[in-house]
Parts: structure tokens; C-alpha cells; sequence
């Protein structure tokens, strides 16, 4: 039996505050029938779910999203076979704080001032990798797993963003290689594991990555693949033929977890104490291609099944991921905190919707209203202010992002012949913050990681910068009028230290306006 979702109607300041000295009681099994009304919980006893699925990241994403999505699937049906290991791959913290309540948390689905709050069952055991008895290949290899699933973020998957291919350079991959038994990389584990599989003669799982990646699950194969062959040819060609990686795209956005997470959930729950609350906006989308053997009936937790995810992960990549690059690094330097206060601002909403409108969507195949319909929304998820994007986490890592979610669809555009005033922008925008984020009161923390290199390429000199930034292929790929583009970044870059942010957008905004004009 489903159990729904109630909307609940208190705002997120309407906390209960502890005493000194009150006993708080923990969220537990023991504890669900206790809770309010108000509250949805699973339709299954936690404890008599058996482990079919093992996933690598347990973060918050994924507590939010396909936790939360299996819940909902095995209330469907009542197919208790699918019960998660969640494995923490670097801190134990999350894996405490859940063993502490039987695996349990709270989901805080908000907007609009309002609530949807649900407790979550369906991981039956929380892993910290490294210190792991059993250890993550042997659970990869236990013949009631049937599936894994990844949300590891791009870095963990040690691929290059220009080749696809499988950096052996990466410490990480030169650890696992050396010690097989022993690895420390989810590629590592995933090729240990399977060869587990292998000897024993068994059925590998469905290996599915939940990652913001292009063609997420080839691009996973061919790194597991890849490792494989600096082992064994013929691991590598068993894998070849005999796992399934199919692609997903996934989409949510999900607020890391904040201070004041737990006094909410503490309230909503009527005093019950959660030591691991998850916020996240109401809307999500699960895209899978479709693939052999059993699973959870997802589709009925709110995903669904396609021959071919490609179009679905190109809107994905460039309209929201490619514009949360624009509003982080624009935003950032203009000295907003989260995208939700950088939406707020007339000026860069307009030039976030104009970007996705004129650069991003013309590269989709996705028809006009579709794509308004779409752009609509996404300002929406955009402005939401419960969801506290912070700027270091959406713009961090960028160097690995700007092929597939900016570059990609630059390149379509000048092959085309469209104008990209919002991509030269937000690269400019992106080498301005090898400087600005050192600035006393930087919005955003410089994490990347070529950030030693690419902070060597500054320059005072805008057009000597951006030449030196853009000559990167690791970054930009083989980009074609080259001159053209560093020109144009350069002098973006110029406008954005001398003119500011405010004025370097509405000078866009008003060009893009007599261009439609005319």
C-alpha cells in the first residue's frame, strides 16, 4: 500500500528548542509509530527488507533522490527485495549518525513556505569503505545484489573530460592497480568486484551511475573496462560482454545538510530527534535506460524507462547544470551567497533565462514550447529560497564541467552561426575566480582540481588570460574559431574587473534586445 506524502504547513523557523537537560528521544523503528500523523513513513517494515541493492556515495543526493524513489517503488508493491547498503566511501560521519536511528532520516521536501516531510526505510546498512570488514568488491559480489548504483560526482569516476578514457595517472587509480584486493576508488571496487562475480561463476549486477556525466553509464564502463585492462584481458572482456551499464540522467536539487536541519526535523517529527534530515526541492526526474534482469518497479516511485537517455541528459546538462554555472560564477562575483539570492536579482534572471532561451536550448531537441515550458521552471527551481544552493558547491570542480555543459553546446552555436554572449560570460566569470575568490568577503571557495596550474595562467591582462585559460584542451576540448572565442572572453573579462557585474550584463541584455529588434 502507497503511503502518501502530506503537505504540512508550518514554515521552516517553527522550531522546537531543547531545554537544558531534556531527553530527546532518536528516530528508530521502534519510534515510527509514534510519530505525527502528519508525517508519511514506510509502508514496510524496515527490518524485514532484505539487501538487493548497493550503492557508492551516500550522501545527500542520493538519500533524497533514489533512497527515497525505492521507498517509494517497494510501498507500490510490497517487493521487500530491495533494501539498500549505502556505502560511505571517505567520512564516517553520515554512517554514524544512521546507525545511531536504524538506518532511518528525514526527508524535507520544501517550497512555497510549506513541507512534505517523510521518513525513509529502505537502507538496511550504512558502510564507511575504508574501514569496512567485509569489504565493498565482497558486497559487490554477494549474489542477492542485483544492482549497484553510483553518485560518486564526476572526480571520483578518474576519467579525463576530454578522451572519456580512464586517467591511470590519477592516484587513486595507481593505488588500486597496485593493490587489487584493496582498492580505495569506486572503478577499483567495481573491477575487484566483478571479478569476484567472475571466478564464482555468477550473475553480475546492473551497474547504474546516478552521476552528472555525459553518457553516464558508457563513460563508467569504459573506466571499469579500462582498469580492468591493466589487469587482465580477460576480465576486461567478461565485463564487455556480460555487465550492463546502462545511462541515467538524474535530477534534483538537494541542500547539503545545514545546522538547523535537525531542529526542523525535530519539530515536524513532535520532539523525535533525527540525527541525518535531508532538505530537497519537490520536483524530480529519474530517466533510466531500460536494461535486463529485476529491479524495483522505479517508474512507480516516480522514474522512468527509455530506449535512449541522450536527449533527456543533454537538456538536463545544458539548461540547468550549464545555468547554475552561469548564475554560480556570475553571482559570485557579484557577491551573492546561494543561487537562490543570485535568481532574485533582475539582472542576472533575465541574462540565466536568456542564456537557456538563445544559447543553451537552440542546441536541444526539444520543441518551442517545451523548451519555454521548461525554462519556466527551472527559474522557479532557480528562486526557491528554502533550497540553499551555496555558491562553492554548484561552482566547484569547474574545469571538469565546462565541456559538457557549456563547451558542448558553444561549439553547436558557432557552427551554427548563433551569437554566445552568456557562455564567453560565464568562463569569463570562471577565470575571474582564481583572483576574486582570494578577495577578503569571497562568496565562493576556489575548489578545482587543476586549480594549481590554471591559478599560474593569470594574468593582469584580460586577452593574455583568457588566451592562456582557453589554450587548455584538457578543459575546452578543440574549440573551433578559437581566436574568436579567447577575444570574446577577454573582453568580457575585461568588462567584468573594470565595469562590474551588473554592468557588463545589462549591456548584454540590451544588445540581445536590439538584435531581436532589428
Amino acid at each position: 500500500m502507497r503511503v502518501p506524502l502530506i503537505t504540512a504547513k508550518k514554515s521552516r523557523s517553527e522550531m522546537t528548542h531543547r531545554m537544558p537537560g531534556e531527553v530527546v528521544p532518536r528516530l528508530s523503528t521502534d519510534m515510527l509509530t509514534r510519530l505525527p500523523a502528519s508525517v508519511a513513513r514506510p509502508g514496510f517494515a524496515p527490518r524485514s527488507l532484505t539487501t538487493g541493492i548497493l550503492h557508492l556515495g551516500c550522501g545527500s543526493f542520493h538519500r533524497a533522490h533514489q533512497a527515497l524513489a525505492t521507498q517509494h517503488a517497494m510501498n507500490e508493491t510490497g517487493d521487500q527485495r530491495w533494501g539498500i547498503a549505502a556505502v560511505a566511501m571517505n567520512r564516517p560521519t553520515i554512517v554514524d549518525a544512521l546507525r545511531a536511528q536504524d538506518n532511518l532520516y528525514t526527508t524535507l521536501l520544501h517550497e512555497d513556505g510549506q513541507a512534505r516531510v517523510e521518513v525513509v526505510g529502505s537502507i538496511t546498512e550504512t558502510v564507511h569503505a575504508p574501514s569496512d570488514l567485509i569489504g565493498v568488491p565482497s558486497r559487490i559480489a554477494d549474489p542477492r545484489v542485483k544492482i549497484v548504483t553510483l553518485t560518486v560526482t564526476a572526480s571520483g569516476y578518474c576519467v579525463s573530460p576530454v578522451t572519456g578514457r580512464l586517467e591511470v595517472d590519477c592516484p587513486g587509480i595507481r593505488h588500486d592497480i597496485q593493490h587489487p584486493t584493496r582498492p580505495i576508488t569506486p572503478i577499483g571496487m567495481l573491477a575487484q568486484g566483478l571479478e569476484l562475480v567472475r571466478r564464482r561463476g555468477s550473475t553480475p549486477p546492473v551497474v547504474i551511475s546516478c552521476d552528472n556525466l555525459c553518457a553516464n553509464g558508457s563513460t563508467l564502463r569504459r573506466a571499469v573496462i579500462d582498469f580492468a585492462l591493466l589487469r587482465d584481458d580477460h576480465l576486461a572482456e567478461w565485463i564487455a560482454r556480460n555487465v550492463q551499464f546502462p545511462n541515467s540522467v538524474v535530477d534534483r536539487i538537494v541542500q547539503p545538510t545545514a545546522p538547523t536541519d535537525a531542529a526542523v526535523a525535530r519539530n515536524w517529527l513532535g520532539g523525535v530527534e533525527d540525527l541525518a534530515p535531508v532538505s530537497a526541492e519537490p520536483f524530480m526526474t529519474w530517466t533510466i535506460e531500460d536494461f535486463d534482469g529485476e529491479r524495483p518497479q522505479w517508474e512507480l516511485g516516480g522514474a522512468q524507462f527509455v530506449a535512449n537517455v541522450k536527449d533527456y541528459e543533454l537538456a538536463k546538462l545544458r539548461l540547468l547544470n550549464g545555468t547554475h554555472m552561469l548564475l554560480a560564477y556570475l553571482g559570485g562575483v557579484a557577491g551573492f551567497s546561494t543561487i537562490a539570492g543570485a535568481t532574485a536579482n533582475p539582472g542576472l534572471a533575465a541574462l540565466a533565462r536568456q542564456f537557456m532561451l538563445d544559447e543553451q536550448g537552440p542546441t536541444l531537441a526539444l520543441p518551442g514550447p517545451e523548451l519555454r515550458r521548461t525554462v519556466d521552471d527551472l527559474m522557479r527551481r532557480f528562486r526557491n529560497p528554502a533550497i540553499a544552493q551555496d555558491m562553492t558547491r554548484v561552482g566547484r570542480n569547474g574545469s571538469d564541467k565546462m565541456i559538457p555543459r557549456v563547451v558542448d553546446a558553444l561549439r553547436d552555436n558557432i557552427e551554427a552561426g548563433r551569437p554566445t554572449p552568456g557562455a564567453t560570460m560565464l568562463i569569463a566569470a570562471w577565470i575571474q575566480w582564481f583572483t576574486a575568490s582570494h578577495a577578503p568577503g569571497a562568496v565562493m571557495e576556489l575548489i578545482d582540481p587543476r586549480e594549481e596550474s590554471l591559478t599560474a595562467l593569470v594574468d593582469p591582462d584580460p586577452h593574455r588570460c583568457a588566451q592562456a585559460f582557453l589554450q587548455r584542451e584538457d578543459i575546452f576540448g578543440t574549440l573551433p574559431q578559437r581566436e574568436r572565442v579567447q577575444r570574446e572572453v577577454g573582453d568580457a573579462l575585461a568588462e567584468l574587473t573594470r565595469d562590474g557585474v551588473e554592468t557588463a550584463i545589462r549591456r548584454r541584455l540590451a544588445s540581445n534586445r536590439e538584435g531581436n529588434a532589428a
